[in-house]
């Protein structure tokens, strides 16, 4: 078994290693993520699908890498998440921008494990990316992307640690960003994605009313707006957690429990599975997916009990794990998918458990997590007790960010 720690070997800022590849890299065509409408042109800008207003979803030629493009294939590659080039959306070298995301550590947590009367615990640390958090992951792919598509200028809504991330890579690429945050989003974050190049912009309300406003700009001044799941490469980063947690386990764990945003890493992930079967690595076993939601904002909990199709908007969201408080996500059919088809579950749980499991975590691991990472380990509790989990089964958290990024 191989457990991934911190990358080795220095990698300059900007730059990746040119690896070699067993197959070109770049998409084959890209697909509503809602009719499976096809769309063949993937060398220009795309945001929704014109045919459901949809997410849009990179699809790849995964019958020709098949039996190519193996874990084997992978050794001695640079420990980032570019070592997976050949399934991921920019096609040319240059372009693959990078400050050292990806390939963060998958923790093995026994004490922890035996706190939540659970045989076997991992911890997922997303919070050794740059910046702090995942959303590393998805924008160095959604900005490297959009440098290689000959984008100047992007820009999106943020609860804070997405502008962050934007913030840095925009600095790496050499585009212009453009981000709007509640204005109570943590002091320290605002300062961080100032001071990484990025125009701020201060919202009275909520993400969605920062992403109303990022609309509104975008279409005036040609911004290209990443807003998550608005278009097709977040995702593509984010899914990179699920190739990783293969290659470093050695099989598939058989459960995930994701605190749940916008949802792009569940959605992800869960297509990466996908990818993994039709490339070989993998059969039909999944992890059954579990969305983890604060209580003052769970549209997808509720939908997920309600058995609806969609979520609709939540009213009044309020947690101070503001990763989760995102009211209306833009992917829910995916998200609500990706839970059902797995076999898994949603639970809410409350900021005051959250904080708890913060330091249960610390204490049993040494993982400084961030509350979203808390509610992970906050839900198992309320999963065992509902049923939803087997104390006997490998269950893998994922701390979505550092608790530094509070600080």
């Amino acid at each position: 078994m191989m457990v991934a720690g911190a990358a080795v070997g220095a990698i300059f800022p900007g730059m990746t290693k040119h690896m070699p590849l067993v197959a070109p890299a770049g998409v084959s065509h890209l697909e509503c993520g809602m009719c499976g409408a096809a769309y063949g042109d993937a060398e220009q800008p795309w945001r929704l699908s014109p045919c459901c207003d949809r997410p849009l979803l990179a699809r790849y030629d995964l019958p020709a890498l098949r039996g190519r493009f193996t874990p084997t294939t992978l050794s001695g590659r640079p420990p980032d998440l570019w070592r997976y080039a050949e399934v991921l959306p920019v096609r040319a070298a240059e372009h693959r921008i990078t400050l050292g995301e990806g390939f963060t550590p998958l923790v093995p947590a026994p004490r922890l494990a035996e706190e939540l009367e659970l045989d076997r615990l991992w911890i997922k640390d997303e919070g050794q990316n740059p910046t702090g958090s995942f959303k590393a992951r998805g924008l160095v792919m959604a900005v490297a992307r959009a440098r290689e598509l000959g984008i100047e200028a992007v820009a999106l809504p943020s609860a804070g640690n997405a502008g962050a991330a934007a913030a840095a890579y925009g600095a790496a690429a050499g585009i212009a960003v453009h981000v709007a945050i509640p204005k109570d989003t943590p002091a320290s974050i605002i300062e961080e994605t100032r001071a990484l190049g990025a125009e701020v912009r201060l919202v009275d309300g909520l993400i969605t009313d920062a992403g109303a406003l990022i609309g509104r700009d975008a279409a005036e001044h040609g911004w290209f707006d990443l807003s998550t799941l608005k278009e097709p490469y977040r995702i593509e980063g984010k899914k990179t957690m699920a190739y990783e947690l293969v290659e470093q386990l050695g099989r598939v764990p058989e459960v995930i429990v994701y605190p749940t945003g916008g949802g792009t890493g569940l959605v992800g992930m869960w297509k990466a599975f996908d990818e993994m079967e039709e490339l070989g690595w993998i059969g039909g076993e999944r992890p059954r997916m579990i969305s983890v939601q604060a209580t003052g904002c769970a549209p997808m909990v509720r939908a997920w009990e309600t058995g609806a199709e969609m979520a609709t908007p939540w009213e009044d969201a309020a947690t101070a794990a503001w990763g989760l408080r995102v009211p209306r996500a833009v992917g829910d059919i995916l998200i609500l998918d990706a839970i059902r088809s797995s076999g898994g579950s949603a639970v809410a749980v409350s900021d005051d458990k959250m904080r708890e499991a913060v330091s249960r975590i610390g204490r049993c691991t040494g993982v400084y997590a961030s509350i979203e990472g808390g509610a992970t380990a906050a839900a198992v509790p309320l999963l065992l007790e509902r049923g939803l989990l087997d104390a006997g089964e490998e269950v893998v958290l994922f701390n979505t960010g550092s608790g530094l990024t509070y600080d």
